[in-house]
């Protein structure tokens, strides 16, 4: 072939932005031209939209992200959608491999009596709505008191934090004024998290429970009856030096003397939610948990004992889930685009995922390919392994060959079809808008909120101090 490799990667957050870095640099004898879409006006994913905004350590992140745009070699469009701008039929027509890393972004389901009465959230939405989602309302009900978030991982502690924390203190930070507004106007005094095994089994990192410590005028309340470690936890702790600073930190917690702050944040162990209490004209009047105990392995068991905790809003954080997308197999188990090791394949065969026919040139890398596990660094392990494959295909004649390859057709499609898409020197004049909008106020930057306010900001210039 006497022309590059083109490829095209739907989602432009880390999963996507790994893999085509690391295409670049792979070992091969042949071209690569790569394209990222993107459907929001801005690339990142959730290190934008899924990371709270008091983590600074994020920032790191985004900047290596940044530099693997910033070298040129691959092309980005924003503001583009799949199943809507674009279809699968277009990419096979103009791309010898599409490779989708679209993530996931929605709640996973917690099946229990009472999930959707009014005031029960999923962590996704309120995430959304403090991270200045483009798509999302700019109003968040904080009118409660006192609420529980059920999850014990690192977004379970993010969402708990932002319900604890003095707006003020986080004006420092992105947050645009109506977050700052709506946290400010905030009637929360308790926020409860409950986990259902006990604190060797916890999901958090150190970091992240070291940091909740920290946070001002807010006490950290735990209950020594909840403190229990059996064979299993300790073996966890012994082999585990993260688990070991995560007990420690949290058992550190029960030292704690209360010091009357305004707000209190209370750590549950060994309670698993099974309702959530009230109606549809009163929403949330409480939340009922079963009481657990280890059974010798870290693993928990029902006791039959029950507690009713008087919370009137409920932030369910117990994971995020694959989202399907138009035209392709999705596995609604799972919540991935069915699989082998990246490889796409028909999902409406009646075989096994292992025997179905694979979906000559589409492939998947990041959480829609394996699930919503692991960190982000995870990503590049399942780049690298897609990547290897699509080599491999494309060395053994298996990749089909598209219609056109020029890479001026897929802008003569969206411009035709009257799509709005942002290139890369847009996404960097709204990062000049933004860091523009913090800099009156001794802030790095503030987020642009809107979608037209985005899209605005990348189509002109930025003037100093504007």
């Amino acid at each position: 072939m006497n022309r590059p490799l083109r490829v095209a990667i739907v989602g432009a957050g880390p999963a996507g932005i790994y893999a085509a870095d690391l295409f670049t640099k792979a070992e091969r004898d042949f071209e690569v031209s790569i394209d990222l879409f993107e459907r929001l006006p801005a690339p990142f994913g959730l290190v934008r939209y899924g990371v709270a905004p008091d983590h600074p350590r994020i920032k790191g992140i985004t900047n290596a992200l940044v530099k693997i745009l910033d070298r040129g070699d691959i092309r980005l469009f924003c503001n583009v959608d799949f199943g809507t701008d674009i279809h699968l039929e277009d990419l096979q027509k103009l791309y010898d491999v599409v490779i989708f890393s679209t993530g996931c972004f929605i709640d996973a389901n917690l099946r229990i009596p009472g999930v959707d009465l009014p005031r029960s959230y999923g962590a996704a939405e309120f995430v959304n709505w403090y991270d200045a989602h483009p798509d999302v309302s700019q109003e968040w009900p904080l009118d409660q008191k006192s609420v529980a978030v059920i999850g014990n991982g690192n977004v379970a502690l993010d969402v708990a934090r932002m319900l604890a924390k003095q707006a003020d203190d986080l004006l420092t930070t992105e947050i645009p004024d109506h977050v700052y507004q709506g946290l400010k106007k905030s009637q929360v005094t308790d926020v409860h998290v409950f986990g259902r095994r006990g604190p060797a089994q916890a999901k958090f990192t150190p970091l992240e429970i070291r940091e909740l410590g920290q946070v001002k005028d807010v006490d950290i309340v735990v209950y020594p009856e909840d403190f229990e470690f059996d064979e299993g936890s300790m073996k966890s702790i012994q082999e585990s030096n993260q688990v070991k600073q995560v007990t420690k930190t949290l058992t550190d917690f029960t030292l704690r003397e209360p010091t009357g702050a305004k707000r209190r944040l209370h750590l549950h162990f060994l309670h698993s939610p099974v309702s959530i209490l009230g109606d549809e004209e009163s929403g949330v009047t409480g939340l009922r948990t079963e009481r657990q105990e280890l059974d010798g392995t870290g693993n928990v068991t029902g006791t039959g004992e029950f507690h009713d905790w008087d919370v009137t809003a409920i932030y369910r954080a117990v994971g995020y889930f694959g989202t399907p997308l138009p035209q392709l197999p999705f596995d609604a188990r799972k919540g991935v685009i069915t699989n082998v090791e990246g490889r796409v394949v028909d999902g409406e065969s009646q075989m096994t995922a292992n025997e179905a026919p694979v979906i000559p040139g589409v492939y998947v890398t990041g959480w829609i390919k394996r699930g919503p596990v692991g960190l982000i660094g995870h990503t590049k392990g399942d780049a690298l392994e897609t990547i290897g494959h699509v080599i491999t295909d494309f060395v053994e004649g298996k990749l089909p060959e598209p219609d056109n390859a020029d890479e001026s057709a897929i802008v003569e499609l969206l411009k035709s079809r009257g799509v709005d898409f942002i290139d890369w020197e847009g996404i960097h004049r709204l990062e000049a808008a933004e860091r523009a909008s913090g800099a009156p106020h001794g802030r790095e930057r503030i987020k642009v909120a809107t979608r037209e306010g985005m899209i605005a900001a990348a189509r002109e210039a930025v003037t100093e101090g504007r």
